[in-house]
């Protein structure tokens, strides 16, 4: 309790150096969070169209049904693979006459079916990566009857890069973050420091040891953090609910990253109080 009122009453004695700490922390955290927000809706989005990922195989003219339904059976027991569904001609050219409806007419008067049987093959998650994709497709071309696969490499391939340059981005983003944090509170605590240099000076020559001394700062540190991610909480939601529904529809990020976030600050915010707060002793002591 002792530490606590100590870091509270240090806070107060410089209201505006502590006012700076809190909102550039928490203006940094704020662009943090809106990546975040970003990111986490553009893989929501990069998941939707993860799910319907396939493997098309083409079945050449005239192969025969039983066939194709014996290599169905086959199939779905590959392990990336969760399900086969057999695509007779018939079937086709009426999926293909739903989707395109604008060439309604020409598919009416064809007197024959230029489309081909295939079996279309669903991936289980976790299997629908550029490798696992391929290695379905080549398992699928061994098989003497079909005439082609096609699964669009390019777009499957295009999902895993967004996927990877946004983890990327982030790492850097959070990385920044940390060190600017770590940065402001650090020159907060030294400021505090050498303004109760002579208190300082008085606990020790009493006998107060350097942890004794160091508590204080270090929940000031804390409460500063803590104080920043709340201010970048706030900001994110504001900005997500002016947002969402008017300009466009988002998710809001999981609870886990809004917890982690600003406990994190709160956390970067001791330990530079911690690493700040060890320096400037040292510099005492050697006076």
């Amino acid at each position: 309790m002792r530490a606590l009122r100590e870091a509270l009453t240090g806070l107060r004695r410089a209201p505006l150096l502590g006012f700076l700490s809190v909102t550039s922390i928490g203006f940094g955290l704020f662009i943090l969070g809106l990546f975040g927000l970003t990111a986490h809706n553009i893989d929501l989005a990069l998941a939707s169209v993860e799910r319907q990922v396939q493997v098309v195989a083409y079945l050449q003219e005239g192969t025969d049904p039983a066939r194709a339904d014996v290599a169905r059976k086959e199939i779905e027991s590959y392990p990336e693979v969760s399900g086969v569904r057999y695509v007779s001609k018939v079937e086709a050219l009426h999926d293909a006459s739903q989707e395109l409806t604008e060439f309604s007419d020409v598919f009416s008067d064809l007197e024959v079916n230029p489309l081909p049987a295939s079996l279309e093959v669903s991936l289980r998650p976790g299997s629908r990566n550029p490798e696992a994709v391929k290695r379905v497709a080549d398992r699928l071309r061994a098989y003497d009857f079909v005439d082609d696969v096609r699964f669009g490499r390019e777009w499957v391939e295009r999902i895993f890069s967004l996927r990877r340059i946004a983890g990327l981005a982030a790492l850097v983003l959070g990385g920044a973050f940390a060190l600017v944090a770590i940065m402001l509170v650090g020159t907060a605590v030294r400021m505090a420091i050498l303004a109760r240099s002579e208190e300082i000076a008085i606990m020790q020559t009493v006998g107060a040891t350097e942890g004794y001394i160091r508590r204080p700062f270090m929940i000031e540190g804390l409460v500063t953090g803590l104080c920043g991610g709340g201010l970048a909480f706030g900001l994110t939601w504001g900005t997500y609910r002016l947002v969402d529904g008017t300009f466009l529809d988002l998710a809001w990020m999981p609870d886990l990253w809004i917890v982690g976030g600003v406990a994190a600050a709160a956390v970067l915010g001791m330990l530079a109080a911690r690493r700040a707060v060890r320096r400037e002793l040292r510099g005492l002591y050697d006076l």
